[in-house]
């Protein structure tokens, strides 16, 4: 399925909200994306996203509507050599190949625009074998797996350390 990666904008609201209001894609996230996704928790993401220059959350966009997001968050202190990836689609996109490649591309620009990172890591819980799939399609390894670390919806989950290397990068 064909898309692009390109800023948010404004206009953006009403896709965001009717993609990102859905229990599945944030039972996969940390606890600060909400459920339910209201109209000013949209407003706030917009703003934040569309403050950074140049924009590290993207939208992924099919046939002129944004459907999910892509997002490079680089860390700093001693770990700022390093970015996370954070990355949802809507549930009617997931499986049509689209967000490999939109990790691929998100990781390639950051690689472009932030010189200093070396190391692009995710997160994904163990639970989720949809993204570790993913992530693995990008071109990502896993790194560790941490069994019992984080709690979701009342559940202990293993958190998996997935990253991509500046050197291994394709």
């Amino acid at each position: 399925m064909e898309f692009i990666l390109r800023p948010w904008c404004a206009n953006d609201l009403t896709a965001l909200l009717k993609y990102a209001n859905d229990a599945t894609v944030a039972n996969h996230m940390t606890d600060a994306f909400p459920h339910p996704y209201t109209e000013t928790d949209g407003r706030n993401a917009l703003d934040q996203f569309m403050a950074k220059d140049p924009q590290l959350v993207l939208a992924i966009v099919v046939a002129g509507t944004a459907v999910g997001a892509v997002g490079i968050h680089p860390q700093d202190d001693v770990h700022r050599c390093n970015a996370e990836l954070g990355y949802w689609i809507g549930a009617p996109f997931r499986g049509k190949g689209i967000m490999p490649q939109a990790i691929q591309q998100a990781t390639a620009r950051a690689f472009h625009l932030l010189p200093h990172i070396h190391r692009i890591f995710a997160r994904p819980f163990g639970s989720n074998l949809a993204s570790q799939r993913v992530l693995e399609k990008a071109g990502y390894v896993l790194e560790a797996r941490i069994p019992s670390s984080i709690v979701k919806n009342g559940r202990m989950e293993d958190e998996l350390i997935y990253a991509v290397r500046r050197t291994t990068a394709g």
